[in-house]
């Protein structure tokens, strides 16, 4: 019989915090060698922590000849913008704090393109957030921390820097920007700009810089190395569309797609007149997000704000007096891109699937979002939809980012070993017991290991993860987990949710992804354990919450959960010969958010119901589709339909995307990375597909055509991994048999 005792007491390792401890003294002894001990963390006597300071860092040095390569390695709280020699080398660099609680992000950025022989300006513009948000912990100190090697050459930030409080940025009056966000309004006042602070013949001086603490010290604590890329920046650009109202008051600027951008202007004006910009997204999700005012300076003058914002349009509010000559806006963003795509005979599906790519991206940057304007948040219920979205749009570069919020998660758990979302954060970090099911498990940590054929981090994770599943959640006599409430009992947004079964589904998949951690780590004992309590769930499950129609528990009085059924059919509990029942409750429940849908859809697939499959994905999104925006919802609709305030680009919604590539044109990995993959298309009631899937070694290219009876499927295969096809479904009404062209390689993708 199963002993949860003695798997928990096995060989056992040391508690997760040592680990935690270890993780970040192996970060501690890499930065050591990155910071030299000469270097310190460096700030203004004039500010400590202030919400929204920014300050200015410039320092002179003298070069006796060029430099073949010179990384810099930076630091602050929160954000910096870089020139040597006054050419722009960073716009925004820097990550939001929280690697670990007490730890901060450094960028390593080769300057010596930028060098000269000679003297040589470096400068730095730092924007302190001084809050903590939904996505930031504040440290308490705005400061820089910088450290390059080069030959026989060093820079350090020391007290040889300049440093003053840019007076210029301000504060807005209200409105402020919701407490989830760490970023506040920025007010630029030109009145007081110190031009030309950033160039190398600035005539003006700087105060002194202070230094505060050393590398790796309090209050910044622990240095980690940024695991991601620095942000794509597509320059200044042109609006697509700039169209004045009547009163000539505002300028409506219309984008090409929802995007994060930063608005720039080129006006001519007195001094002190107020130009008011935001984007049509500034109320997104029923809360103020964040906006920017300019203050003018007497004569023609340009400015571009440096804190990002997003929507379809970016609104400029021009008092009477000031003469624009030019808009424009910069678009950046996470640095990957969109290699992977969709096709088929049928533009509803078309757009959907460029819908969820566009909606998939602007979710992307420090952390994945729930939405990138009411929040900015890493709740990993949603990251779990976005990581897997990611698998079949964006290039590796885009996959990084699921492995940075793998390690914030399980480097925040509690003591406990309770873990909660959305990290890193200080003012709102909640365990949804089925959210974070849902992350740990097949779906979550093990997809991203799995499909990225990176594991690395599995060690690091184990037994945090051993822990939450087996001291936080407990079990009943008969093996089943038994409901948590944890600090948000949320199962899905909508009706009707039944949280037994969803809990015992998640639960199940969570004990899945555990003991295939386990059988990679070699910890057999672990998963043979693992495996005897899956059994036992597996046993009980029908029994307890079949009722002959569709699965429910006894204390779920309202309609059948949609959801519930999905759950049970996708982590294997609902045996085959129950899918003829279940394909009745899906066509009569509805109930289940655009998060939980991605599930339905996934079941209906897995049935071999591709037809009702794609009738069910219209009707959900139909309403969706209808508007005139290149994202997707966080509901089925705006306003009253919205759910949890309702956003207009929410990722969770994307589950389409995932679910048209990988079921519908049925490309799936049988090994880790793609290495070896199956075609198993299931077109139901379309003639055509195709799709591309980004991958380690390649890109995979399938093109299935269904016609008088017969399907044909063609695989460009890339070099070193190996393909299978197989037909799971035509029409039913048409079949008769299959036919298939052979898969051929390309070599050299």
């Amino acid at each position: 019989m199963f002993n949860q005792n003695a798997f928990l007491n096995h060989e056992k390792n040391p508690p997760f915090l040592y680990c935690l401890v270890c993780i970040l003294a192996a970060v501690q002894l890499k930065a050591a060698d990155d910071f030299l001990p000469q270097s310190k963390w460096i700030g203004s006597e004039h500010c400590q922590s202030t919400p929204n300071t920014w300050l200015c860092f410039r320092k002179t040095v003298h070069l006796p000849g060029v430099l073949g390569e010179m990384i810099a390695n930076i630091a602050v709280d929160s954000k910096y913008w870089l020139w040597i020699n006054g050419k722009m080398v960073v716009f925004e660099g820097g990550l939001k704090r929280g690697p670990a609680p007490g730890a901060t992000y450094y960028d390593q950025v080769d300057i010596a393109p930028y060098l000269e022989k000679g003297e040589n300006t470096i400068a730095l513009l730092v924007w302190h957030f001084g809050k903590n948000g939904f996505s930031h912990v504040n440290s308490g100190t705005a400061a820089l921390l910088f450290c390059a090697q080069g030959a026989n050459l060093s820079i350090v930030s020391d007290k040889s820097w300049q440093c003053s409080v840019y007076r210029a940025y301000q504060n807005t009056e209200a409105p402020f920007p919701n407490y989830r966000l760490s970023e506040s309004n920025i007010r630029f006042d030109a009145r007081k700009e110190l031009a030309g602070w950033n160039m190398p013949d600035f005539s003006g001086k700087l105060g002194a810089s202070i230094e505060i603490v050393a590398p790796n010290e309090m209050p910044f604590g622990k240095l980690v190395a940024r695991p991601i890329p620095m942000w794509k920046n597509g320059g200044l650009t042109d609006y697509p569309e700039v169209v004045k109202n009547e009163k000539g008051d505002t300028i409506r600027c219309r984008l090409p797609y929802n995007c994060q951008i930063t608005p720039y202007l080129h006006v001519k004006a007195p001094a002190g007149l107020v130009v008011g910009m935001l984007t049509d997204n500034y109320t997104g999700g029923s809360a103020n997000n964040v906006r920017a005012e300019y203050i003018t300076r007497e004569g023609e003058q340009e400015y571009e704000s440096f804190g990002w914002m997003n929507g379809h349009e970016v609104l400029y509010v021009v008092p009477a007096g000031v003469e624009v000559l030019g808009v424009k806006y910069r678009e950046t963003g996470y640095n990957a891109d969109m290699k992977g795509s969709f096709a088929c005979d049928d533009d509803f599906y078309n757009e959907l699937w460029k819908r969820s790519a566009r909606t998939l991206y602007i979710t992307m940057r420090d952390n994945y979002m729930d939405c990138p304007d009411r929040e900015r948040a890493q709740w990993w219920g949603d990251e779990v939809n976005e990581l897997g979205e990611a698998f079949y749009v964006l290039d590796p570069r885009g996959w990084q980012l699921a492995a940075k919020g793998i390690y914030e998660l399980m480097n925040w758990q509690r003591p406990e070993g309770v873990i909660a979302s959305p990290v890193p954060s200080l003012n709102w970090c909640k365990e949804l017991p089925l959210q974070m099911l849902a992350s740990v498990g097949w779906y979550g940590f093990y997809t991203q290991a799995f499909y990225s054929d990176d594991y690395s981090f599995v060690p690091h994770i184990y037994d945090g993860l051993k822990k939450y599943l087996h001291e936080v959640w407990q079990v009943d006599g008969q093996g089943m987990p038994v409901v948590r409430q944890g600090d948000w009992s949320w199962g899905d947004w909508g009706t009707d949710v039944d949280m037994e079964v969803l809990t015992t589904c998640w639960y199940y998949l969570a004990l899945k992804a555990e003991k295939e951690f386990a059988l990679h780590l070699r910890k057999l004992y672990d998963a043979n354990q693992i495996g005897e309590m899956m059994k036992r769930i597996s046993a009980v499950f029908d029994a307890r919450y079949w009722n002959g129609k569709a699965y429910r528990s006894k204390l779920h009085n309202g309609e059948t959960d949609d959801r519930a059924q999905a759950m049970a059919v996708v982590s294997g509990l609902a045996p085959v010969g129950r899918y003829k029942a279940l394909l009745k409750v899906f066509k009569k429940e509805y109930h289940a958010s655009p998060y939980m849908e991605k599930y339905v859809m996934e079941a209906l697939f897995m049935m071999g119901e591709p037809e009702f499959a794609l009738k069910r994905m219209r009707d959900r999104y139909a309403k969706m589709m209808s508007y005139p925006y290149t994202t997707l919802f966080e509901g089925w609709g705006i306003g009253a339909e919205g759910f949890g305030g309702g956003t207009i680009n929410h990722a969770w919604s994307g589950g389409p995307l995932t679910i048209l590539s990988q079921k519908l044109c049925g490309i799936e990995p049988l090994a880790p990375g793609f290495k070896q993959f199956r075609v198993a298309p299931q077109l139901g009631s379309l003639n055509k597909a195709s799709a591309v899937v980004p991958t380690l070694y390649g890109d995979i290219r399938v093109d299935i055509r269904q016609q008088d009876h017969k399907l044909g499927i063609q695989v460009v295969v890339p070099q070193g991994t190996t393909a299978s096809s197989a037909c799971l479904a035509v029409r039913k009404s048409a079949f008769t048999g299959y036919s298939y062209s052979s898969v051929r390689r390309r070599i050299g993708l």
